[in-house]
């Protein structure tokens, strides 16, 4: 459930839809993202087909509400379809695709052209204030300038591309100055030289170095459907960037998915910790990405791939080292080398330099369409820094890919850990019947499971 499930022009009483016992839920379940992303810089990149969609006032009310919740926003604009519309109502038989092409000096005066209207649209969907919408009483400042820095392009294979320009570099600290006085930056997909000359950008190429200067935490592409499908239609949520990668250059995917996940790559590979491809036409659709844990988008991550492995026979040892103290608290039951080398092809390890400083084990019940998770461990002093999300979402992928559709663990210190990452308790008839038959009742361990 969102807000904008909630009808504003009625009282809770009057409207019959209302169901306070889901809105308090969802409250609950989103507060820890509102937390972790406040103070946190966003780029939220959309070409001109958002515009021209009209769907640009129902982004502006989700940007809002994003600021007011102490997100500080970069947008990024394009302009492509503008662009082409002034060439073509001028009679220039020039269009602009994906690919790189050269600008000559009437395409440039058609996109700034394009450039200034589409700022102004969003300037004043920025200044509306409309009732019962998160605008309302808002003051919310969006300042844009010569903030990009751009060089040509140049000759390419005997090329001219005359005024069509690559980043050069963004004046970050007046940037970052911006935003954390609360206000929101906007880019054009222009640029300019030292000299004065000014370039035409894609506007892909602008959001991914905003994102990469700024070390942003999220780059969000805003698509018309263009995200990573599974086989059987679904969204595809999570990428590593390394399968990312392979993706890409197997050609498998159309022109435009295939340019924004390049980008959403590139940004991730240079320090940006998430980047998102999302449907603009689903309604909302960046908040759910947002506060939700599977989001309705894809989503590309640097998992440490290198670092992340099957556990042999030879990390026996270490992960009886991981697991001893746990075992001698309580933490976990105690299993003993022999059960560990009997299950060692169950365990992943998370390795750096050698030293295996986590591990998580997954069990598939094939049959009731189950996994359960186990032995999730990281060093005390590695702790922090997310190696716990990676070994989870590690196990939720290899879950899935053996079938399984609920992925279960049993725990007796750890239950809050389990319930922000989207665990919800059950009892132990949840659990497989052979599960059932070894649960140590002596333990009184609590069971969550997770819908994957």
């Amino acid at each position: 459930m969102t807000p904008s499930d909630i009808d504003t022009t009625l009282s809770a009483q009057d409207a019959p839809e209302f169901a306070p016992a889901q809105f308090v839920r969802w409250f609950r379940e989103v507060a820890p993202y509102v937390h972790d992303f406040r103070g946190k810089t966003f780029i939220v990149a959309f070409g001109g087909e958002l515009v021209s969609d009209n769907a640009l006032n129902t982004l502006v009310q989700d940007l809002s509400l994003l600021s007011a919740l102490g997100v500080k926003l970069v947008l990024v604009h394009g302009s492509r379809p503008q662009v082409n519309e002034q060439l073509k109502l001028k009679g220039y038989a020039t269009q602009f695709g994906r690919d790189i092409e050269p600008t000559s000096n009437e395409a440039l005066e058609c996109a700034k052209e394009a450039a200034g209207e589409i700022r102004l649209d969003i300037e004043a969907s920025f200044s509306q204030g409309l009732p019962n919408t998160p605008m309302s009483h808002a003051q919310i400042r969006v300042i844009s300038g010569n903030f990009v820095t751009a060089r040509p392009v140049g000759v390419i294979d005997g090329i001219d591309y005359t005024h069509t320009g690559a980043v050069r570099k963004l004046d970050v600290d007046a940037i970052k100055m911006i935003i954390h006085q609360g206000a929101i930056v906007l880019l054009s997909p222009l640029g300019f030289s030292p000299t004065g000359e000014a370039f035409n950008l894609a506007m892909e190429d602008l959001a991914t170095s905003a994102a990469i200067a700024l070390r942003a935490e999220k780059l969000i592409f805003l698509t018309q459907n263009k995200t990573v499908f599974n086989e059987d239609g679904s969204v595809d949520t999570e990428l590593a960037r390394e399968d990312a990668d392979k993706l890409l250059a197997s050609g498998t995917l159309d022109e435009d998915t295939s340019s924004f996940l390049t980008h959403a790559s590139r940004a991730v590979k240079r320090g940006v910790a998430r980047a998102h491809l999302v449907p603009y036409t689903l309604d909302g659709s960046v908040l759910l990405e947002i506060f939700t844990h599977d989001g309705v988008g894809t989503m590309v991550v640097e998992d440490t791939l290198d670092d992340l492995r099957p556990a042999t026979v030879d990390d026996v040892g270490a992960i009886v080292q991981l697991i001893e103290p746990l075992e001698a608290d309580g933490t976990l039951v105690p299993r003993g080398r022999a059960v560990i080398e009997r299950d060692v092809e169950k365990f992943t390890v998370l390795e750096h330099d050698s030293v295996i400083y986590g591990c998580v084990a997954l069990m598939p019940y094939p049959e009731d369409n189950m996994a359960e998770m186990a032995c999730l461990i990281v060093q005390p002093e590695w702790q922090g820094s997310g190696e716990g999300e990676v070994l989870l979402r590690h196990a939720e992928s290899k879950a899935r890919a053996v079938g399984a559709k609920r992925l279960f663990v049993l725990t007796t210190r750890t239950s809050h850990w389990f319930m922000k990452r989207g665990f919800v308790q059950g009892g132990i008839s949840d659990l497989p019947k052979e599960r059932q038959a070894h649960y140590n009742r002596s333990r009184n361990s609590l069971v969550f499971i997770k819908k994957l």
